[in-house]
């Protein structure tokens, strides 16, 4: 299967398709969401989107890790990394388009109501 990245490019085409949208606000309105979840992100609060799931931030303390070809010690610093938790409508989603025969009666071409579990 071949890989294929979102960009920022294809969202606001996303958007301007779906919506109307000009491109120059299809793009603002991108940027500014992508800009509001990382600035949540930095604040350390988590980000839920409903049917979609949630980006939250974990401190991990420094520890002292290990080279594996030398065996030698090495320190390894404290820092923040990013979790994101898929919600149980986007794995039902994604393993219906995989195997529809695990999840009967779930079209993964098609959006889920809104409010919809």
């Amino acid at each position: 299967m071949a890989e294929r990245t979102v960009t920022r490019a294809h969202l606001t085409d996303a958007v301007y398709r779906e919506i109307g949208l000009s491109q120059s606000e299809s793009a603002r309105l991108v940027e500014a969401l992508l800009d509001e979840v990382t600035g949540r992100l930095e604040r350390g609060e988590t980000v839920k989107i409903s049917s979609f799931g949630s980006f939250s931030v974990r401190d991990k303390a420094a520890r002292t890790g290990r080279n594996l070809t030398t065996g030698q010690r090495v320190p390894i610093a404290a820092r923040r990394v990013l979790i994101f938790r898929p919600s149980q409508v986007l794995k039902k989603r994604m393993n219906a388009a995989t195997n529809p025969a695990a999840n009967p009666g779930i079209d993964p071409t098609v959006d889920p109501e809104p409010g919809a579990p």
